[in-house]
């Protein structure tokens, strides 16, 4: 009998876990998380250490949010023979920023200590982050959360880092080597990434799908985690049955 693959879900750029009981819709399912390392500046390392985290598994999804998408994405590319599904939320296939100036300010910022980091980077940061929908979902949200989710789990240095792996970062190229079926989950309203950054995707990978959640922005996973988990379980119930029986 065909055992359930483990969801593994990848930290945003905040390196936090996920909160794994706030998706309830999910609860049913075999779940597993992890905190991203630390002072890690390159996205194919991020990968070897996701790709650690699941060697003991013979069938897991990878749930990647945001930064964690491309790591998700990353290992995706390599197509490990345990990976049974791919679900990406407001993610990337390469660094989606296109104006020149903010990529120079966020080179900037991920070079700032102290109270610098803490005062003026991590508010700035939490701005980009923001929705005018942020306090309409199961969890009411505002940027002093994301801000303090930031001063509660994510050095500076680690900070910096992430900026400097995400600019990097470019598997555009490379998405038409993703096998496994994919969802694509896309807040309808992303100043910090952008409606282009889940089209090149959906277009890029075979047989993708996207799912718009409205009145959502970036974190929505942190403001609708049961929206959120819905969408994953109706994308797990639908081709996880295709994938049992193909086995």
């Amino acid at each position: 009998m065909a055992h359930e693959p483990t969801l593994v879900f990848v930290p945003c750029f905040s390196g936090a876990p996920w909160e794994l009981g706030r998706l309830a819709p999910l609860a049913h399912r075999p779940l597993r998380t992890y905190r991203l390392p630390e002072g890690v500046d390159d996205m194919e390392v991020y990968a070897d250490h996701l790709a650690a985290q699941v060697a003991d598994l013979d069938d897991y999804v990878l749930v990647g949010d945001s930064f964690g998408a491309n790591v998700a994405l990353a290992l995706a590319v390599r197509r490990p023979a345990g990976l049974r599904g791919l679900v990406m939320s407001g993610g990337f296939a390469a660094d989606p920023v296109s104006s020149p100036l903010w990529k120079g300010a966020m080179r900037v910022m991920g070079r700032l200590r102290g109270g610098l980091y803490r005062q003026v980077v991590l508010r700035a940061h939490a701005r980009r982050l923001s929705s005018p929908h942020d306090g309409e979902g199961q969890v009411p949200w505002s940027a002093a959360d994301s801000r303090r989710l930031f001063l509660d789990n994510t050095p500076a240095a680690s900070f910096g880092a992430r900026v400097t792996a995400a600019l990097a970062a470019d598997y555009t190229a490379r998405l038409g080597r993703v096998e496994a079926p994919t969802l694509i989950i896309t807040p309808s309203h992303d100043e910090l990434i952008g409606p282009e950054a889940a089209g090149i995707m959906r277009t890029g990978i075979p047989g993708a799908r996207e799912v718009v959640l409205e009145r959502t922005g970036h974190m929505f996973r942190f403001t609708h985690p049961v929206t959120y988990a819905r969408a994953v379980e109706q994308f797990w119930a639908r081709v996880g049955e295709v994938a049992h029986a193909g086995r």
